[in-house]
C-alpha cells in the first residue's frame, strides 16, 4: 500500500511539474517582418487611424480627451476593477519603446514585453485575428500618429492573490487562440460578408460583449463556427449587450441589412435605438467612421447568423389588441396606467415610436432580452442618443427614479414586454430594486474617484 501511495504521490508531484511548466513556458510567436512596411508612409498611418476606429480604441483608451489615449478607465471584472492603460509613444509611461513586434505580441497575443499576460479586458483573443498589415497599420499610427503623452498607468484594483500575473499564462495557454489565428476569408464564399466578418470577429471585437462566457471566463466561441457566438452577453456597466443572431424579437432576425446598418452608423434605425453608453461609445467613437462599404459588410455578415435558439423570450408581429385598448383609454393593469401617463406621449398606444426618432417597443430586442437589466436602468436613469455625423440631433429620455417606485416600474416593464405581441418575462420589483441599489453604489465610487 505504501508503494501504491508514494507511486500515486510521484505521478501528481510529476503531472503537476508538467502542467506548471508548460504554463510557465515562455510562448513563440511568428514575427512579423518590419522590413515589409515602411512605418513612416502617410498611408499607412491614414490605414491605421481607420483600424484605430474600427477598433474601437478611443472608448477604452481615450475616455477624456478622443486624442489622448493615456487610459486611466476603470473597466470592472468579477475580481476587481482593472485600468486601461496610455498607449500613446510616450518611452517612459507609453508604448513609445515598443518594437512593432512587442505591439503585435501584445495585442494579437496578449503578451507584455516583459512576457507577463495581458488581462483579456483587452480584447486580444479578437485581434488575434487580425492580419499582419493592419497590426504594422495600427503600429505606424500609434507610433507617428499620435502625439507622446505622459501618465502613469494606474494598478488593477485587484487584492492578493488574485492580482498575481503568472496564472493568467495558463488561462491564455488554455481559453486564447492560438499563437497563429489569423482570420482566413476562405471560409465565406461572398467577399462582402468575408470583410463583414473579419471586421466582427476581429478588430470590432463584438464578441467580446455580445458572446456568452463559460464559467471560466472565456467567451464561448470566437468566430461564427460557436452556436453561442455573438448570442448575447453579460453585463457591461449595467446594461446588456443583446443577441445579434437570427431570432425574432430577442435577436436581429426582424430587422433588414438596412436596419442593422443604421443602427451601426447612426445609433438608430426606423424602429430602434441604442441605449446605453457602452455600445453607445462603440458608434460615437467608432461605428460611425466606418465606410458605408464597410457597415453594409458588417450587416450583411450578422444576417447570415442563424439564430441562437434558446431565447426566453418572443415576438408575434400583427397584434394590435394593445394598441386598441390604449386608443380606447383602457388598461386592466398598473402597469397600462403607468404607460399611458408617462410612456405613451412619446412612444404612442400603438408603440410604434416615431421613425430615426423614438424607439418602438413592439419587436424591439432590447425590450425583449430576456435580462431586464438595461430597460430598467433605462426608465431609471433616462437616456440620451449620441451625437453622429449623420444625425448630429442628441434625443433623450427622461429618468423617472424620483417619480415611479420599485413596484411600479416592475408593472410598466411587464406591460410592455408583454404587449404588442411581445412575450418576454415579467420584471419584478426586486430586480428593480437591484438595480436601483447598483446605481446608488455607482453614484458613491464615481464620486471617491
Amino acid at each position: 500500500m505504501k508503494r501504491i501511495l508514494l507511486t500515486l504521490l510521484v505521478a501528481v508531484v510529476l503531472i503537476g511539474a508538467a502542467v506548471l511548466a508548460w504554463g510557465l513556458w515562455p510562448t513563440s510567436t511568428r514575427e512579423i517582418d518590419a522590413s515589409a512596411f515602411d512605418l513612416e508612409d502617410p498611408e499607412l498611418i491614414a490605414d491605421g487611424e481607420y483600424l484605430m476606429h474600427a477598433s474601437d480604441c478611443v472608448a477604452c483608451h481615450a475616455p477624456k480627451a478622443a486624442d489622448s489615449f493615456t487610459g486611466g478607465l476603470p473597466i470592472a471584472t468579477p475580481i476587481g476593477a482593472i485600468y486601461s492603460t496610455n498607449i500613446t509613444p510616450d518611452k517612459d509611461t507609453g508604448i513609445g519603446d515598443y518594437s512593432l513586434n512587442d505591439f503585435d505580441r501584445a495585442l494579437r497575443h496578449g503578451i507584455r514585453p516583459d512576457g507577463a499576460t495581458i488581462y483579456p479586458a483587452m480584447p486580444w483573443p479578437a485581434y488575434a485575428r487580425m492580419t499582419d498589415h493592419d497590426i504594422a497599420a495600427l503600429y505606424a499610427y500609434f507610433m507617428h500618429g499620435v502625439a507622446p503623452m505622459q501618465a502613469e498607468n494606474r494598478a488593477p484594483d485587484i487584492a492578493w492573490p488574485m492580482n498575481m500575473r503568472w496564472p493568467l499564462a495558463f488561462w491564455r495557454k488554455a481559453f486564447g487562440p492560438g499563437a497563429d489565428a489569423v482570420f482566413d476569408p476562405s471560409r465565406f464564399d461572398d467577399d462582402v460578408v468575408a470583410r463583414g466578418a473579419y471586421l466582427v470577429e476581429g478588430p470590432g471585437h463584438c464578441g467580446t460583449c455580445h458572446t456568452p462566457r463559460a464559467a471560466t471566463l472565456q467567451e464561448v466561441a470566437l468566430d461564427d463556427r460557436g452556436d453561442g457566438f455573438l448570442a448575447g452577453g453579460a453585463a457591461v456597466d449595467g446594461y446588456i449587450p443583446y443577441n445579434l443572431r437570427g431570432d425574432e424579437g430577442s435577436g436581429l432576425g426582424l430587422w433588414s441589412e438596412e436596419d442593422i446598418a443604421r443602427t451601426l452608423s447612426t445609433a438608430r434605425n426606423a424602429h430602434a435605438a441604442v441605449i446605453g453608453p457602452p455600445m453607445q461609445d462603440v458608434v460615437a467613437h467608432s461605428l460611425q467612421y466606418l465606410t458605408p462599404e464597410d457597415i453594409t459588410a458588417i450587416a450583411r455578415y450578422l444576417k447570415t447568423l442563424s439564430p441562437a435558439g434558446d431565447q426566453a423570450a418572443r415576438f408575434t408581429p400583427g397584434d394590435t389588441a394593445t394598441a386598441s385598448a390604449l386608443a380606447r383609454g383602457e388598461t386592466s393593469s398598473r402597469g397600462g396606467e403607468v404607460f399611458l401617463d408617462s410612456c405613451a406621449a412619446c412612444h404612442f398606444s400603438a408603440g410604434t415610436g416615431t421613425t430615426d426618432a423614438i424607439p418602438g417597443l413592439a419587436g424591439n430586442p432590447t425590450v425583449l432580452t430576456e435580462d431586464p437589466s438595461s430597460l430598467i436602468r433605462l426608465i431609471l436613469t433616462g437616456d440620451t442618443l449620441p451625437r453622429t455625423e449623420e444625425r448630429p440631433n442628441t434625443l433623450g429620455m427622461p429618468r423617472f427614479d424620483w417619480r415611479l417606485d420599485d413596484d411600479e416600474v416592475a408593472e410598466v416593464l411587464t406591460f410592455i414586454r408583454t404587449g404588442w405581441g411581445n412575450d418576454a418575462p415579467e420584471v419584478t420589483a426586486e430586480e428593480v430594486a437591484e438595480v436601483r441599489a447598483h446605481l446608488k453604489d455607482d453614484t458613491e465610487t464615481a464620486d471617491q474617484r
